[in-house]
């Protein structure tokens, strides 16, 4: 099969086109024929050396979401027959034609969406649903605040969340994005180049703050965040772009009861993202056969083309997911 690998760690340039044996799935696995991968910021690392693939995954083809047709099933797997149309949650090996994965984190494709559509969804809505429903207990008629909205995380948390019944606000590094965010849901969106977000939410909120925060800056977001919840408020952290240490203010933390927290999904266990799979498919899944909630494609490039796709995701101009098609 063809693949794309990471010949060593380095700028995009270093993803390669290369042949592979075709992936055989083992028990309780489906081997899928890949017809769409999404491209996320945990690829971007890995190419760069920064993010080790855990045991297990693959080392050098990247990928952490696919959709396709089911083509092949492992021993003891019962969950999905030859043909059927799913998108799945893999640990690494998404940008080559057959990918193998856990029958549990295989979910199935709306009909109304196409298999790019699909494959844009589980790294993204598995990390949603994980830190913000499940971590941040995040509660109907509470408000919210993700960083990033214009990015696949933001897109797919800003929907999720003003489904869930919350009330949400984002933050973004220009204009035209912040106009996107509010188009997908968030009642305001936050220029951050221009305005201090913990003032603006201090000013939205009456002072009192929102009750959940995802973030996927750290650093010196850190302490300003902690000022924008509110009592009782929980902060989510599931990247440090911005920075891997942060100084805080324990009596801060300790005065507004607050909860800090954070979590990485790729090495978590099968049960675990299966356990999410299921959640997933009872309450959002409807949400997308509605189209009250729809992924939001920026861009698409062919599988050989996956150096320019990252080159495009480094910029960090897209407006949703940007997505190689086979």
């Amino acid at each position: 099969m063809k693949a794309i690998v990471i010949t060593k760690p380095g700028e995009a340039d270093v993803l390669a086109l290369s042949e592979r044996p075709v992936p055989q799935p083992q028990s309780k696995e489906v081997l899928i024929k890949v017809a769409a991968a999404g491209i996320n910021w945990p690829d971007v690392a890995q190419r760069r050396g920064q993010y080790p693939p855990p045991p297990g995954a693959s080392i050098d083809i990247p990928g952490l979401e696919i959709a396709g047709v089911v083509s092949a099933v492992g021993p003891d797997s019962s969950m999905w027959n030859i043909g059927d149309r799913v998108c799945a949650l893999v640990t690494g090996g998404g940008y080559a034609e057959y990918c193998c994965a856990p029958e549990g984190q295989c979910l199935p494709i709306p009909p109304n969406l196409s298999f790019v559509e699909a494959a844009s969804l589980p790294e993204t809505y598995f990390t949603v649903w994980s830190n913000v429903i499940d971590r941040g207990q995040l509660k109907p008629g509470e408000t919210f605040l993700v960083h990033g909205g214009a990015g696949g995380i933001g897109v797919a948390a800003i929907q999720i969340a003003k489904a869930w019944g919350a009330r949400v606000y984002t933050t973004a590094s220009s204009d035209e994005k912040c106009s996107f965010c509010e188009r997908l849901g968030a009642v305001k969106a936050i220029n951050y180049k221009l305005h201090a977000f913990k003032d603006v939410i201090k000013n939205l909120t009456n002072g009192k703050g929102v009750d959940v925060i995802l973030d996927i800056i750290g650093g010196s977001y850190t302490p300003d965040n902690l000022h924008a919840l509110s009592e009782d408020g929980r902060l989510v952290m599931i990247n440090h772009t911005g920075g891997d240490l942060a100084s805080v203010s324990l009596s801060l933390i300790m005065r507004k009861r607050l909860t800090l927290t954070g979590s990485t999904l790729r090495s978590r266990d099968v049960a675990f993202k299966s356990a999410i799979a299921v959640n997933l498919k009872k309450t959002v899944w409807p949400w997308l056969i509605s189209g009250s909630i729809k992924p939001v494609i920026y861009q698409t490039y062919p599988l050989e083309e996956a150096a320019v796709a990252h080159r495009q995701m480094e910029l960090s101009l897209q407006l949703g997911k940007i997505v190689l098609e086979l």
